[in-house]
């Protein structure tokens, strides 16, 4: 990537908002798109109203001024007691993929884990999200939980 990627300021509001729609691709299609939708803005807007927490962050990648990116996450503990640094949202611009910015987010996730002093990074993503996939194990995730759901019936409204 030829741009950089920084901590979330609040001048980076709206171009980060405008990204998130990027999170409803992927997504099982028995689930609500209003619902998905509503979701993920909603996690994506608390993540930045808490991006200043000890164990809270939010990169931006910005590319000639521009924001083509962003990641967010936390510290928090793993089931198994461990902790660990859990990416939450990471969406890259259509017009930016494969250019190196979600590599570069998440050099600065790994920066931040370093930092940290924790053994790993976790996220999570959509099974039918099969572009997202195929990226994390480019950089390394394996596949660790499967989520299964049986769908009694139609949509899932949210």
């Amino acid at each position: 990537m030829r741009g950089t990627v920084r901590r979330y300021a609040e001048r980076d509001r709206q171009a980060v908002l405008d990204l998130a729609p990027r999170l409803t691709e992927g997504v099982a299609p028995w689930r609500s798109p209003a619902a998905v939708r509503a979701a993920v803005t909603g996690w994506v807007v608390e993540a930045l109203e808490r991006a200043d927490e000890p164990d809270r962050f939010v990169y931006v990648a910005e590319l000639a001024g521009a924001v083509v990116g962003f990641v967010s996450g936390e510290q928090r503990s793993h089931w198994s007691g461990t902790s660990e640094l859990y990416v939450g949202e990471l969406v890259v611009s259509p017009q930016h993929e494969g250019q190196g910015v979600g590599r570069a987010l998440l050099g600065a996730v790994t920066a931040e884990a370093a930092r940290l002093g924790l053994a790993s990074i976790t996220l999570d993503t959509g099974a039918a999200n099969a572009q997202a996939r195929a990226f994390y194990r480019a950089v390394g995730f394996a596949e660790e939980d499967v989520k299964l759901t049986k769908v009694l019936g139609g949509m899932i409204e949210g």
